[in-house]
């Protein structure tokens, strides 16, 4: 169904009882999770078997599905604060089996090792998450607070239609959580040692650059683009737009790709065409960057045309209860200290930031996320849930 914000919300179901724990492991959970091919937009059951269980546990589920992408938010407890466990369940394509050492969707455990698209990025944090609150609930039936969860099908591919439009529903029903942990791949190598609290901005530029085609034994007649660019390219991987701050590097342009030309060794190409990305810190704003590339390409006087497509704006939650919380139970249960960082790629967290909720993401470690062989260590499922079962107990009670 399809949820609009002018129409009464989606009925929830739920159950009234609530059972014991349940007694499988986040490793059976995150091996159901890894057998349901659901690879961007595809969902193929796999939410189906958290909102079971969350029914059963007493949460109240709203389904969230829009265009076609599968959401669900599940919260038990009608008291803050709300601590909110979020993430997704779709996984990007696994490529051809056969590179695999096991098959991408078979969830093989060897040498203690769990195998499978989703291992890491992230499954295994899911079903972590889904069993510390079992396990916590268990201990203590009646928390403090609420705990909810906020999953999408949504963020390996466009994330349009996934956590942006679910927290915006939690927005209109001013139900938005106090805390909320996302549970991608943080750990860098080993679990615990990297919480990212914050994340940079993303902008992508397409910049096309005019000339004029011609004959290559004839050059006088033509502008060949790619020798006019060259230069002003050079500038630009070469510019530093801004100093970033303590929590943030500087913002740095990444060409990453380039074309021109028909094909033909004697045709001098009319236009070329380059894309980039800058990932960027909250000392640069996308009017800002605009100008600074704009300035470089007129200085070099370039006819061209640019275009923008801004991905994420930056975002950064100040150490406090949330950060303080995770850092605690990192070392109760690994003796790490759990440090704040702000590196790295774009989440989810970039659309629930901005409505004032402190975020943070905390998972298991990154070092196989896309690629062939995917996987995480056994004991880090285990450990990840105790983490956050202590995260919950320090929050909520």
């Amino acid at each position: 169904m399809k949820p609009a914000f002018d129409q009464p919300p989606p009925e929830p179901y739920s159950s009234p009882v609530m059972p014991q724990a349940d007694s499988h492991t986040p490793l059976d959970l995150a091996r159901e999770l890894i057998a349901a091919p659901s690879v961007t937009p595809e969902d193929a059951g796999c939410q189906r078997i958290l909102t079971e269980r969350l029914a059963r546990l007493g949460f109240e589920v709203h389904d969230l599905t829009e265009q076609g992408i599968a959401n669900f938010y599940a919260r038990r407890g009608t008291e803050g604060p709300v601590v909110c466990f979020a993430g997704h369940t779709d996984v990007v394509a696994p490529g051809p089996a056969a590179d695999w050492a096991h098959p991408p969707f078979s969830a093989t455990v060897e040498g203690g090792v769990l195998y499978g698209r989703g291992a890491a990025d992230m499954k295994g944090a899911i079903a972590a998450a889904l069993c510390a609150v079992e396990r916590r609930l268990a201990e203590n039936p009646d928390p403090q607070g609420s705990i909810a969860f906020l999953i999408t099908g949504d963020e390996e591919g466009d994330a349009a239609h996934g956590t942006r439009h679910m927290i915006e529903w939690l927005a209109q029903r001013d139900e938005l959580p106090d805390f909320c942990i996302v549970g991608e791949p943080s750990s860098t190598e080993a679990l615990g040692d990297t919480i990212k609290n914050g994340r940079r901005g993303s902008v992508t530029g397409t910049l096309t650059v005019h000339g004029v085609q011609g004959h290559v034994a004839f050059p006088e007649r033509a502008e060949n683009p790619i020798h006019t660019s060259m230069p002003a390219f050079a500038d630009l991987a070469a510019h530093r737009f801004d100093n970033g701050n303590e929590f943030f590097q500087p913002t740095r342009l990444q060409m990453t790709d380039i074309r021109a030309g028909v094909g033909a060794s004697n045709v001098i190409p009319g236009h070329l065409s380059l894309q980039f990305n800058l990932r960027f810190s909250p000392e640069s704003t996308p009017e800002s960057i605009d100008r600074q590339v704009r300035e470089i390409l007129d200085r070099h006087g370039l006819k061209y045309d640019l275009d923008w497509l801004l991905s994420g704006m930056p975002f950064l939650t100040d150490p406090g209860p949330l950060t303080e919380a995770m850092q605690a139970a990192i070392r109760e249960v690994t003796g790490r200290e759990g440090k704040l960082s702000t590196t790295g790629g774009t989440s989810d967290a970039r659309f629930i930031a901005p409505h004032g909720v402190a975020v943070a993401e905390l998972g298991l470690v990154n070092t196989t996320i896309h690629k062939v062989n995917e996987c995480t260590a056994v004991d880090d499922l285990e450990r990840l849930s105790q983490i956050y079962q202590g995260v919950l107990a320090r929050l909520c009670g």
